[in-house]
């Protein structure tokens, strides 16, 4: 008789937990062992990165972080703590500084680009006129002569010219006794409110008509500078007759439009200059040095870089650059009027023309006119006009005719 094995069965060992749901029991294998929430998909990354701070996308921060985060299994905990306490570190990060510039760059950037979209938007709702469209188009093209002017200014970087400290015009001597001085600012806060328009008392010289056709003169159409032969004449105040005329019953301060011009404008002049102030009796002449360059045109004399002292003959040296602008105005002056034809005369002749000049005299004319400054002040001053022109119900109009000579050293 054949013992016959049967399948024994071995029923395994039931955790009962009368208060809660599932095991209330750790298996041998797993005890003591930290748990983590894990993904299977999680990347594998760096075992550690000190540049990850500088990263500037911040999608790519948390490339290799679990897709779970990190648990507190692994958190330190001091051992006289409770275990729910954590210390947390309160004070402020202290970001590097590039890490700042490169975020404000970011900033300012994406601002840009958000008003330029908004712009565009508006833009293209909104239906131009064929004025406006002009204008629209004007501005741009105006706007980027600025940003590619002050761009190449940013590239060459370059550092601004030394001041040069110049000498004054007149030496002061020792023993000269200070009557007044008025400094700068006084000078700036002076009017002279409440002056009447001027008087003609004398009118003298002639003028050519202005030529309308150097109106249309653009750089696409240009016309040459042409040498003009004339004579100008450039007298300093107690040398007129007309001015000594008047002088006898008429007026107590006399000057003329230039020297009254560079007074007003002293407070912004670079260059030293002075004049002379002669007192006959009661009456007051201001004049000019006959050996100065009084009369001379100067050029970018208060520009961040004015021209510098490279030697008198040099071409760029203020002295030549003043030569060459003076030069220009005269025959310009002279070129732009219709020569040969009708001329407007005032009543009297020139008073500077003599009869023996060979070359012609340059068209000019002269207004002697009187300013009641008031203070018992009254102010005699020869001007100038170099030509005429006539307005739309033939009415005429003195002009004064004047180029700006700019120059470039680099």
């Amino acid at each position: 008789m054949v013992k016959m094995t049967t399948a024994h069965f071995i029923p395994p060992q039931i955790q009962d937990n009368p208060t809660g749901w599932g095991p209330n029991e750790i298996p041998d294998q797993f005890k003591d062992m930290p748990y983590q929430p894990f993904s299977k998909d999680v990347r594998l990354g760096k075992v550690s990165d000190w540049t990850g701070s500088t990263y500037q996308d911040k999608r790519y921060l948390g490339k290799y972080n679990s897709a779970f985060g990190g648990g507190s299994q692994y958190a330190y905990y001091h051992e006289e703590d409770e275990s729910t306490f954590q210390l947390v570190d309160t004070s402020r990060v202290q970001k590097p500084v590039y890490q700042r510039r490169g975020r404000l760059f970011q900033q300012n950037r994406q601002r840009r680009d958000r008003e330029r979209r908004q712009q565009q938007t508006q833009a293209s709702m909104q239906v131009l006129t064929k004025t406006q469209k002009n204008r629209e188009r004007d501005r741009q093209r105006i706007l980027k002569k600025w940003q590619k002017q002050f761009g190449k200014q940013m590239q060459e970087n370059r550092s601004k010219m030394p001041i040069r400290n110049r000498d004054a015009s007149v030496q002061i001597k020792d023993d000269w006794v200070v009557v007044e001085e008025m400094d700068f600012p006084r000078l700036t806060k002076l009017n002279l409110p409440d002056i009447k328009d001027g008087e003609d008392m004398v009118t003298c010289g002639a003028m050519e008509f202005y030529d309308k056709s150097y109106d249309r003169v653009t750089t696409k159409n240009p016309k040459r500078l042409r040498r003009i032969n004339r004579i100008f004449h450039k007298v300093t105040t107690t040398d007129d007759p007309i001015i000594r005329r008047l002088a006898k019953d008429q007026g107590n301060v006399f000057a003329t439009d230039a020297i009254l011009a560079t007074m007003m404008c002293c407070p912004r002049s670079s260059y030293s200059w002075d004049v002379v102030v002669q007192r006959v009796g009661n009456k007051l002449f201001f004049d000019k040095r006959d050996d100065s360059d009084f009369d001379l045109l100067t050029v970018s004399e208060t520009a961040t870089e004015p021209p510098q002292e490279d030697g008198s003959n040099h071409i760029n040296s203020p002295r030549s650059l003043a030569l060459e602008a003076t030069f220009i105005n005269h025959n310009f002056s002279q070129q732009v009027l219709r020569m040969k034809e009708e001329k407007h005369d005032f009543e009297e002749n020139n008073p500077f023309a003599q009869s023996g000049e060979e070359s012609e005299v340059a068209s000019v004319g002269y207004r002697y006119r009187k300013w009641d400054l008031g203070n018992d002040v009254v102010l005699i001053a020869r001007t100038e006009h170099d030509a005429v022109t006539s307005g739309p119900n033939n009415e005429t109009h003195f002009m004064n005719i004047k180029a700006l000579n700019e120059w470039d050293s680099r």
